[in-house]
């Protein structure tokens, strides 16, 4: 579902108080498709387009590429210590700040297109082998004051992915539909 909310385009995540196996299967594999749907999203754009915001305030093209793989390295680090530790407290970083780094604002999207692919990779693999128990391990995010289990970040992950890949791919629709999904989403 796509809305005119440019800075919500597939609208705000809602967490889920039960999840079935066959949803935690499903987002596996939403999860292990992200980078190529990215790679998509923003093959054969020039600087001019990757520079440009995808709303009046927001992130450019390359910082959302950027950002992704940023949060979802974060991500990945977040899913093993929960499995190794027991609720343990996450370290929060400042996507923002981050983001205004100049390697965010500059550096080619390749490096971060590829980290994610072999990151994907990486975490798909670890997911696939948890048990529904491991699932419902979590962190704490002292953010939030509120922990999460592993399953509803899972949930969260695949969202925050289809969430910018559809600010990248409505901003190609409202260029002229440059790599801009048919139906304006950015699942299959």
């Amino acid at each position: 579902m796509v809305t005119d909310n440019l800075s919500y385009p597939i609208g705000e995540y809602k967490p889920r108080e039960s999840i079935s196996k066959e949803q935690k299967d499903e987002w596996i594999q939403a999860l292990e498709k992200v980078p190529a749907k990215l790679m998509q999203a923003v093959e054969g754009m020039t600087d001019s387009q990757l520079d440009t915001p995808y709303r009046d305030g927001g992130w450019t093209v390359r910082q959302v590429v950027h950002h992704l793989a940023d949060s979802h390295m974060n991500g990945y680090i977040r899913f093993k210590l929960s499995l190794t530790e027991e609720t343990p407290a996450i370290r929060p970083y400042d996507e923002k700040a981050w983001s205004e780094l100049k390697d965010s604002k500059t550096a080619e999207p390749s490096g971060s297109l590829a980290l994610l692919q072999e990151l994907h990779g990486r975490w798909t693999a670890l997911l696939r082998t948890l048990t529904d128990q491991q699932f419902q391990r979590g962190f704490y995010h002292p953010d939030t004051k509120e922990i999460m289990t592993l399953e509803n970040a899972l949930g969260l992950y695949v969202w925050h992915s289809h969430h910018h890949i559809a600010h990248i791919t409505e901003l190609s629709k409202r260029m002229g539909g440059l790599n801009a999904f048919a139906d304006g989403k950015p699942e299959d």
